[in-house]
């Protein structure tokens, strides 16, 4: 079982700091169902591949807990040992941790960067035909490539082989390549070798956090990766609608927009460089929900106090699964914590902070409850920089099925200009000046899909 990975970013050996892996050496790994091995066919600074080897012990992967049989010598006569599985997904995640993780410590600003890659998969199970990875892959960036062959050539009647060679290129972040492998080689499969529990919903929104909540397969790719357990795949979904401020089987007229990195990403970025340019350590995540956000911020470590803040017990407690504080040490549980609060009531807990963001929040208050929300934040609590987004409801003609609202819960939306009078007059207010800056693709007469504010202490 064989996946590799090349890339031509200059110097292209880079690629092994990214993945912790030296080019000079071929490492092995115990891992479910056998052992991978890493090595680089190509190592110069023109071009460099590493070479994922899964080698499938027969035995291991005979036992009665292991994989999808589907007849009684299933166990002893199957395709394990030569296709994508869930068993390389589970050797990509233990052997590529740091790098499915977005972070590296000798090349951290090259591991947020998008560079060329070309991801090579010789065999990859796909009974649903070659068009389910076109869907799949397609929309997060990749262009496709796949090529079948007959399953006997000595036999023509029996067809094609019911798996691709599967080849994908384009300019992506390593860490979410590697998750995109993560979640949907499984998918492509639709087999898991092992049991499905509660807890692969976690690694589902882990994984597919800032593309799955807009990936028009997600229902498929959850279904699938949840091993068709209805109850699981519900939770899945449920989480996501509450994560992703999402339009719901939106469409655009081109090919351009349907490949754009999805807005949930690049509004947490632009959130992100919003923060960091304050220079804050200690911040707030008003309105936190199950924490998505919380994730980006403790994985930086220029924050050294994170708190995240929520009316709903339910969403905080999903965001402490998430943020796995059942395995923080006391030194990283010293560093974020959650709390529920109402952000129209006055908390003296969120007082004295560098830093508060309200990023898909402020559209889910009632209008007349804003004012509350103004004097609680922007008064009582007083950070020293606010961050804001909120959706511009002119875009939302760029949304061919839209009709309404793009949630549910929002109370309302707002076009450019009155986002505009409200910033104004809350800066005027409470002593900020603010600086308006657009989110994602801009169009020349309706604007970026959502609209940021950037509040400073005057």
């Amino acid at each position: 079982m064989l996946l590799t990975i090349s890339t031509t970013h200059t110097p292209a050996t880079d690629l092994g700091y990214l993945l912790v892996k030296h080019p000079d050496r071929v490492q092995s790994f115990a891992t479910t169902g056998g052992t991978a091995h890493v090595f680089y066919p190509q190592s110069d600074p023109d071009r460099c591949t590493v070479a994922l080897l899964l080698e499938v012990d027969p035995v291991e992967l005979a036992r009665p807990a292991k994989g999808h049989h589907g007849f009684a010598l299933g166990r002893y006569v199957n395709d394990r040992p030569y296709v994508a599985s869930s068993l390389l997904a589970v050797a990509l995640g233990k052997v590529f941790r740091s790098a499915l993780n977005g972070t590296s410590r000798d090349r951290a600003e090259l591991a947020t960067t998008a560079i060329p890659l070309e991801i090579d998969v010789p065999a990859v199970p796909c009974r649903a035909g070659a068009d389910l990875v076109e869907r799949l892959f397609a929309p997060l960036g990749w262009t496709v490539a796949t090529a079948t062959a007959p399953l006997d050539p000595e036999f023509p009647d029996w067809g094609e082989s019911p798996y691709v060679h599967l080849r994908l290129t384009g300019t992506l972040r390593l860490s979410a390549a590697l998750n995109h492998l993560y979640v949907l080689l499984p998918v492509l499969d639709d087999a898991k070798h092992y049991w499905v529990s509660e807890d692969e919903v976690d690694k589902l929104l882990r994984a597919g956090d800032g593309w799955l909540g807009e990936h028009p397969e997600r229902e498929l790719i959850a279904r699938r990766y949840l091993a068709g357990r209805r109850s699981l795949t519900q939770t899945a979904l449920e989480r996501l609608r509450s994560v992703d401020d999402q339009v719901d089987d939106a469409t655009s007229d081109t090919d351009a927009v349907e490949r754009r990195a999805p807005l949930v990403q690049l509004r947490k970025e632009a959130v992100l460089a919003a923060l960091a340019e304050t220079g804050a350590t200690r911040v707030l995540d008003l309105g936190c929900g199950p924490g998505a956000l919380l994730l980006a911020l403790e994985a930086d470590h220029r924050y050294t106090e994170i708190v995240g803040a929520d009316v709903s017990s339910a969403a905080l407690s999903i965001a402490e699964r998430r943020l796995r504080f059942d395995r923080m040490s006391d030194r990283q549980r010293a560093r974020i914590s959650v709390l529920q609060s109402a952000l129209t009531y006055h908390d003296d807990r969120l007082r004295g902070f560098d830093a508060a963001v309200l990023m898909e929040v402020i559209e889910h208050v009632d209008e007349a409850r804003l004012p509350a929300l103004e004097r609680a934040v922007f008064g009582h609590a007083a950070p020293g920089a606010v961050i804001v987004t909120t959706p511009n409801v002119e875009y939302n003609a760029r949304y061919e099925t839209l009709d309404g609202h793009r949630h549910d819960d929002h109370r309302f939306e707002w076009t450019r200009a009155e986002f505009a009078a409200w910033t104004a007059r809350v800066a005027a207010t409470f002593g900020y000046t603010a600086e308006l800056r657009p989110v994602g693709d801009l169009d020349a007469d309706l604007g970026a899909p959502t609209q940021l504010a950037l509040f400073r202490k005057a």
